[in-house]
């Protein structure tokens, strides 16, 4: 499926080694190694691990938790990555309070709708950002103040907001500091491409190095996979304060058609596999 160059570095410059497709699942434990004290065979399970677009995943204990108990395992499915990025990137990087005001860059996705929710459970005053047909959709899930970017432009808002957690970028980084407080931070987690040799490479070091020149906080981080904050998300799930949103379901044969939607970059939430028995992976 090609990619930037620049990431071959890590990959392979002639062509890219060879990947297991998906990352998040959700089902059954099957068995358990002798040193396991987790799990045991039969309990209902959530999770990341390389190589889940499969009927049959072996993951390590400490990326997986406990399904949540009101979820089904196609929901529970939905969660793992997304949910953890929207998680740590804003307790932990935009260090979010409660009664900050917060914007959201890209609301309506799979990392967007974790994060508007997760926002309002921390307290926030929560603006979603995203397109005419996810108003209603964001405004369900919490949201105080949504604003469609195809009518307006949050960068030229009289509003400054304490916390931007930007999932697309899609505006210029000098555009978004000046809605924000001066001690406001700037939390990257997504960017589009900027051409084929070097991807998003141009906008997360802008975020990088600008942060070394200003008084705002500017911040790019990929989350990490781990049973704590699987759990902390569990807890705030069977809370009802964070339900995961599902744009589309596929069965795991038609992966590369889940694939091909995704990658038009218009899907609603989270897309997901499903295999016999309702277990899925995302």
């Amino acid at each position: 499926m090609g990619g930037a160059y620049i990431m071959r570095l890590m990959t392979g410059l002639r062509k890219p080694k060879p990947t297991r497709p998906g990352a998040d699942l959700a089902g059954e434990v099957e068995a358990v190694g002798r040193n396991v004290t987790r799990f045991q065979p039969g309990d209902p399970v959530f999770g990341g691990v390389r190589g889940a677009f499969a009927e049959y995943v072996c993951a390590p204990e400490n990326r997986l938790a406990l399904k949540p108990a009101n979820l089904t395992f196609e929901q529970a499915a939905a969660i793992p990555v997304a949910g953890l990025t929207a998680l740590q990137g804003l307790r932990d990087k935009g260090r979010i309070q409660p009664g900050q005001k917060v914007l959201i860059n890209g609301a309506a996705g799979g990392v967007g709708t974790f994060a508007v929710q997760i926002a309002k459970s921390f307290g926030a005053e929560v603006t979603a950002v995203c397109s005419t047909r996810n108003v209603d959709l964001v405004r369900s899930i919490g949201a105080d103040h949504v604003i469609d970017y195809t009518r307006d432009d949050f960068t030229r808002s009289a509003q400054r907001y304490d916390l931007i957690f930007d999932c697309v970028g899609n505006r210029p980084l000098s555009a978004c500091r000046r809605v924000m407080t001066p001690k406001g931070t700037f939390v990257a987690v997504g960017a589009r491409p900027g051409g084929r040799w070097i991807g998003p490479l141009p906008h997360l070091l802008k975020v990088l190095v600008s942060s070394r020149f200003v008084s705002q906080n500017l911040v790019f981080f990929i989350a990490s996979i781990g049973t704590d904050d699987l759990i902390v998300l569990k807890e705030l799930i069977e809370a009802n304060k964070v339900t995961p949103i599902i744009d589309r379901r596929y069965t795991l044969s038609e992966a590369p058609e889940a694939i091909r939607y995704l990658k038009e970059g218009h899907a609603r939430g989270k897309v997901v596999l499903t295999v016999e028995h309702e277990k899925a992976v995302g």
